[in-house]
């Protein structure tokens, strides 16, 4: 099935399938919250994980001292993926959030802190779905 016709068949078969996985990942090495090609980079594959369709993706580095960091946003058919960061906090914010029985966010953000390797991170999950 098409991801346009599965996405069709969930709104006319009982609505929106939403999944939303966010969280805070803590004591990152700054070199890689400042390095906007590795990010792009992780976001793409983390809308391959999550079993998505990426659409595009757009990037923004920061120059502004404590506020220096990265942006990066991957518009997905299903929703999104971003990451924000904040090297001098070494600090990291992923949201991951998707639509469709399909989707698979948990593996996404996981593969996010796979690759990121926090000291520590807190982790939500929220259901989005329509009734």
């Amino acid at each position: 099935m098409s991801t346009t016709s599965q996405l069709e068949y969930e709104r006319s078969n009982g609505g929106v399938i939403g999944k939303h996985v966010y969280g805070n990942l803590y004591g990152i090495d700054p070199s890689l919250l400042s390095d906007e090609n590795f990010l792009r980079s992780l976001v793409i594959k983390a809308a391959e994980i999550a079993n998505v369709h990426l659409v595009e993706v757009k990037s923004w580095k920061f120059i502004n001292g404590d506020k220096e960091g990265v942006s990066v946003l991957a518009l997905v058919v299903e929703s999104h993926i971003a990451i924000h960061t904040w090297p001098v906090y070494r600090f990291a914010s992923v949201d991951v959030y998707t639509c469709g029985d399909h989707s698979m966010p948990d593996k996404a953000f996981n593969y996010i802190v796979s690759a990121l390797k926090p000291r520590r991170y807190v982790v939500n999950h929220a259901d989005r779905s329509s009734d």
